[in-house]
């Protein structure tokens, strides 16, 4: 859980900058996106599967 306290002479834009920046840090929103819709672990492998093979594809045309 992401905590900031008020500083002394903060403005609220201040404040704001150091919260988002802490949760972008933790990838809170990341994790939430990711987690939002049900993902079977058979898929997660076929989309690594399918992510290195399209990976190694451009790095055959890129080395010709």
């Amino acid at each position: 859980m992401v905590e900031v306290r008020i500083k002394d002479d903060e403005s609220f834009e201040a404040l704001l900058r150091r919260f988002s920046k802490k949760v972008q840090q933790e990838s809170i929103v990341s994790e939430a996106r990711r987690r939002q819709n049900f993902e079977s672990p058979t898929s997660i492998r076929k989309k690594k599967i399918s992510n290195k093979k399209r990976k190694s594809y451009r790095t055959t045309l890129k080395n010709q």
